[in-house]
Order: C-alpha cells, then sequence, then structure tokens
C-alpha cells in the first residue's frame, strides 16, 4: 500500500492544476467500485474507456479537457506513474473502505485548488476602493500552486477590462450591403439572413461592440487570445519574449488583419523592433502595456466607481469561474459523490489548507 500511495502522491504533486491524471486515477477507482465487473489487470480493458471517465469530471470541475498526446496520456500506466499492479492495490483498499481512495484523491484536487478557491471568495467580497489587478497577478506570479495559469489571469483581466470600456462606451458594429442590385439581393436573400444575419428588404445592420476570449490554446487559434466582431485579434503576452512567443505574433499576423498586443512594459520596443524588422509592423493596431491596463483599471474603479467598477468587477468574477469552474463545482460534487474529508483516516488524512497572503 505504502508503494502505491508513494506513486499517487507523487502524481498529485506533479500535475498541473487540471489534476488530469490524478482524476483519471479516481475515476478508474470509482467506476470499479461501483460497477464491480472491472479487472483492472487488464489494462487495455480501461485504458481508453477511463479517458473518456475522466473527461467528463473534468470538464465539470476545470472546465477542459487533456488535450495531450495520447503516448502523453497513456504515461500514466507507466513504470514512473501508476502501473496496474500499483492501481490493483488502491482498488483494494477504495472497495474495502467505500470509496477511501478516491475521497483523498478529490480532497487533494481540492487542497490544489484551495488557493483558486481563496481568491474567487476574494473577488466576491472586494470593492471597488480597494481591489487592485496588480495584486491579483501577484498572487499568481508568486504562489507555486498558481504560477502555471498566470497566462489566464493576464487573460481574464484584459477581458474584464476591455469589454467593461467598449460596453460603457456603447459602442457599435455596422454592416452594410452597398450593392444596389435588386436581382442579387432577391437571389441572395438567404444568403443574407442565414450569413449575414440581415432582415429581408434591409440592407444593413447594427450591433454592440464585443470581445470574446479565444480560451485554450491550440493549433486552430495560433496563441489568439481574445477576438472582437469589429476587427482586431489581441494578444496577451505575460512573459519575457522567447523565439516562441515571436513566432505567436508572426503566426498571428498571418491570421488577423490588425492585431493588438499587451505585454509587459519592457517588451514594448523589443517587439516593435522585431516587427519593423519583417516588415510587419502596419499589421499592429496598437501595442498596450501592464502601465496601460493598470491606469485604465484605476480609472474605471476609482473615478467611474458606481458604474465601470462594478461592470469589471462582476466581469472578473464571471471570466474567473469559467477558467476554474472548481471554485463553484466542487462543493457540489462532493455532495453527490459523498465525499467528506472527515471520513478519512490517519494514513489518508489532507494537511490543512493553503493560506494565501492577504486573503487571510
Amino acid at each position: 500500500m505504502s508503494d502505491a500511495k508513494l506513486a499517487l502522491d507523487k502524481i498529485i504533486s506533479k500535475g498541473r492544476v487540471q489534476l488530469y491524471k490524478p482524476i483519471q486515477i479516481a475515476e478508474i477507482l470509482h467506476r470499479s467500485r461501483v460497477s464491480k465487473d472491472m479487472d483492472l489487470d487488464d489494462l487495455q480493458s480501461y485504458r481508453n474507456r477511463s479517458k473518456r471517465w475522466r473527461d467528463t469530471v473534468s470538464l465539470r470541475l476545470v472546465g477542459n479537457i487533456s488535450t495531450s498526446s495520447q503516448k502523453f496520456q497513456d504515461n500514466l500506466f507507466e513504470e514512473n506513474a501508476m502501473l496496474p499492479q500499483l492501481l490493483k492495490q488502491l482498488e483494494a483498499i477504495n472497495i474495502s473502505s467505500r470509496g477511501m481512495v478516491e475521497n483523498y484523491i478529490y480532497h487533494q484536487c481540492e487542497q490544489r485548488w484551495s488557493l483558486l478557491l481563496q481568491i474567487d471568495d476574494y473577488l466576491s467580497r472586494t470593492t471597488t476602493d480597494i481591489f487592485k489587478v496588480e495584486e491579483m497577478v501577484n498572487w499568481f506570479t508568486t504562489e507555486p500552486g498558481l504560477k502555471k495559469s498566470i497566462d489566464k489571469v493576464y487573460e481574464i483581466s484584459v477581458h474584464a477590462l476591455f469589454s467593461t470600456i467598449v460596453e460603457e462606451l456603447k459602442a457599435k458594429v455596422s454592416l452594410k450591403i452597398e450593392n444596389p442590385d435588386p436581382q442579387i439581393l432577391s437571389d441572395f436573400k438567404e444568403f443574407i439572413r442565414l450569413v449575414l444575419g440581415i432582415k429581408p428588404n434591409e440592407t444593413k445592420i447594427s450591433l454592440p461592440a464585443m470581445l470574446y476570449r479565444a480560451g485554450v490554446t491550440n493549433a486552430a487559434d495560433k496563441g489568439i487570445d481574445i477576438w472582437t466582431n469589429f476587427g482586431p485579434v489581441v494578444q496577451v503576452k505575460h512573459l519575457s519574449l522567447t523565439k516562441d512567443e515571436i513566432e505567436d505574433i508572426v503566426d498571428s499576423i498571418k491570421l488577423a488583419e490588425r492585431i493588438i498586443i499587451v505585454c509587459l512594459d519592457a517588451e514594448k520596443d523589443a517587439i516593435r523592433s522585431v516587427l519593423n524588422q519583417i516588415g510587419w509592423s502596419s499589421r499592429i493596431q496598437g501595442i498596450i502595456t501592464l502601465s496601460d491596463l493598470r491606469n485604465w483599471y484605476d480609472i474605471c474603479l476609482r473615478k467611474y466607481a458606481s458604474t465601470m467598477g462594478k461592470k469589471v468587477l462582476k466581469c472578473l468574477r464571471i471570466e474567473f469561474r469559467r477558467e476554474f469552474p472548481m471554485v463553484t463545482e466542487i462543493d457540489a460534487f462532493f455532495k453527490e459523490r459523498g465525499y467528506d474529508a472527515e471520513k478519512l483516516t490517519s494514513e489518508w488524512k489532507i494537511s490543512g489548507q493553503a493560506k494565501l497572503f492577504g486573503l487571510g
């Protein structure tokens, strides 16, 4: 049992905030206990099925599913992770204890997510006169358990701010058909309605300007973080530029006519220099630094506290919960499964929750 638990704890400690592999182990053990028709010695019988079980829970708790290669995902059952014979030992304990190991894994997940839970609580209680966006960013840069999610926090912060300002400006986007030929308008009236969204007998439409987060970076979005219905796309660069970061910018330029880049103050001149060298600086609509963001946040929160200040904080809370759904889902999940930290015996106890400085 000690070898199996040691392997399990190692997998949990090495996992990123999504904790896909621990969740997969927990779901294998859960299915084994509930269905009672599995043989964990037969790896092929659950290797791929367990990914689907994991994905169902991952979508609920972390909002995404694993997009890693099959080889990396299958590494879970290799010697440096959780061999089937070790999983079999955990299964025996889990069944005899009515779900002790599942209970333990998910409470370990909660422990890893405890800082996110505290930040969510802070965002629920904070006010326009005390909130500072740089403090929230600093929590993610200084806390080891949160560093790997810093890119998402920058995206959330940028999206909340930009969306609030655009909404307050009451910016509109107009689309107009300027071809007066009645025959063409008649022949393509269904296209005009379905694709352009313009009603019959009309030739223009006006919509509120909107920004949308692109979500998890994948091969299709080429690093685009935020897109708009009024033209430009936005890239948020939270780290010092590397070759890959520059290539992301170049790839985005290939996909969009206009780009807005949000970056560290120190990187502004370097980005502009690189883009001038390759002759693509004209495609950059603007380069916004963190100092600009801080200034605009302060204006919203202090000068327009009752309107824009409240809106930007509300948007931050909504986007934070969309990015980290576990902060609102974990309690209900525990209740449904009957997981309770009080049921964990001494060898499976969870240590006290991590505390984030400034949040209690």
